[in-house]
């Protein structure tokens, strides 16, 4: 008999993971036991949310009973509630975590790795990000949100401060930050369009992108901010990326050139990013993450005419959350069919 733990919340209930583990290709009988980490409403799961992206899994407290269940579990499912690492070191048959969501904050990845445990997620939202970036590119650099909030107030505005350089989206020419799953559907997006795409990740080749039939042309990370119209960020938040973009490599882009975010905000640095805006030494920002969320009434951010501000809304769509549970299934049985599957976190240090 394998027993397999899901822990559901109010955004993916527990009873719709229990039908989607009945799908995991195991040859024993299956045993699913159900949790729900609860919170009151949306707005309080949001904010302990966000709290376990800025601290990690050990900031918010799990249903206490997860301790003694997980004791003899072989795998445990959840969507948002934490895995911390004193979990971890109770599943003594533990042999996989699977969640199904993209970020990995909530789960203690490097206590999994120490005991060999894999560690799976999905990527749900990866095309509503991906369609997302290309919202937020033309309305940046063609100054729609801007407009039509100036209309609103009854302004008529026809000069921006981007209107010496305004130009097609065929002229740009974007960088992609972090080649993984979203941003190689962005790539694909962008290719569509006719754009020149520029790429850089220390994880892939050129030969991988060029198999995946990719039109991306790769470089180091300096060549991308020195010569790229648009950046967008597509990558984890780790003690490697944490204020990856700072001074430095947004002292290299244009003044014409533009950066997107909606990765994690923890990745640029904030104060560098803001007087990169106010001083115009880029020529503006678009942002759907926030250091602080909800962003502060007194942001200096939002007194900028060279943002674009939206309200971390780029994976939101109505199949999004609904579907992972399933998404995350498919992507353990692939797993477990083959051995290999790039959705196993880590995979490269359990091997």
């Amino acid at each position: 008999m394998m027993k397999v733990i899901v822990v559901g919340d109010i955004y993916v209930a527990p009873e719709i993971m229990k039908e989607q583990a009945f799908r995991l290709e195991i040859k024993n009988d299956i045993h699913v036991v159900t949790y729900n980490w609860e919170s009151r409403s949306k707005k309080i799961f949001r904010e302990r949310a966000h709290n376990i992206e800025l601290n990690g899994p050990e900031a918010e407290t799990i249903p206490e009973m997860l301790y003694k269940e997980i004791e003899d579990a072989d795998m445990i499912l959840t969507h948002f509630c934490p895995i911390p690492e004193r979990l971890i070191k109770k599943g003594k048959k533990l042999k996989l975590i699977g969640t199904c969501r993209g970020g990995l904050e909530h789960i203690a990845v490097d206590e999994a790795t120490r005991k060999g445990i894999p560690v799976i997620h999905c990527i749900r939202n990866a095309i509503p990000v991906a369609d997302f970036v290309l919202g937020l590119i033309i309305a940046e650099t063609r100054n729609i949100a801007r407009s039509h909030n100036n209309l609103m107030k009854g302004e008529w505005v026809k000069d921006y401060p981007n209107s010496s350089f305004t130009t097609n989206l065929e002229q740009l020419k974007i960088g992609i930050l972090g080649l993984g799953y979203i941003g190689r559907i962005a790539a694909k997006k962008l290719n569509a369009l006719h754009m020149e795409v520029w790429g850089s990740d220390p994880y892939v080749s050129q030969e991988d992108l060029n198999r995946d039939g990719l039109k991306i042309k790769k470089v180091d990370i300096e060549s991308l901010f020195a010569n790229c119209d648009v950046i967008t960020l597509h990558l984890r938040l780790n003690e490697h990326t944490k204020n990856l973009v700072d001074k430095k490599l947004l002292g290299l882009m244009k003044n014409t050139a533009y950066l997107i975010n909606t990765a994690r905000a923890g990745i640029v640095k904030e104060e560098d990013l803001l007087e990169s805006l106010k001083k115009k030494k880029i020529a503006g920002a678009a942002l759907d993450v926030w250091w602080e969320e909800p962003i502060p009434a007194d942001s200096e951010f939002l007194c900028l005419d060279n943002v674009t501000v939206t309200s971390h809304i780029a994976g939101d769509t109505v199949d999004a959350i609904p579907l992972s549970p399933k998404l995350l299934v498919e992507e353990i049985n692939k797993y477990l069919r083959t051995g290999s599957n790039s959705m196993v976190v880590n995979l490269k240090d359990i091997s």
